[in-house]
């Protein structure tokens, strides 16, 4: 029971936020491509996308890793949806290498150079 109370205060906390940030309670632009960085997050952090268990403060880490690339890419002057394309090309990176098929080419390339 702790944990769906504990799962609601950070909820409200996290619409607190959202609406503070948008100044306003507009339910069309809240939490815009947020999902995208909730997972991007959790992958940085070294969380699989085929499940399993992850780290939450590595989590936190892939986070601060997140917004320094958004505030890079905007300091850099650069377009603010090159964040939208380079999330997506880190997230297809991970997916290639977190493949089944890419670890045993690698596992088979490790033994390749054994002999």
């Amino acid at each position: 029971m702790l944990a769906y109370v504990l799962s609601g205060v950070c909820a409200a906390i996290a619409g607190i936020i959202v609406a503070a940030d948008i100044r306003g309670a507009d339910a069309n632009n809240a939490g815009l491509w947020l999902e995208l960085d909730a997972i991007l997050a959790v992958v940085i952090g070294g969380g699989s996308l085929m499940g399993g268990r992850f780290n939450l403060l590595l989590s936190v880490v892939g986070a601060l890793i997140i917004q320094g690339m958004n505030t890079g890419i905007l300091l850099s002057g650069f377009p603010p949806e090159l964040n939208q394309v380079v999330k997506a090309v880190v997230v297809l990176c991970v997916l290639i290498v977190q493949s089944p098929r890419f670890i045993s080419i690698l596992k088979g390339m490790r033994g390749h150079d054994k002999t």
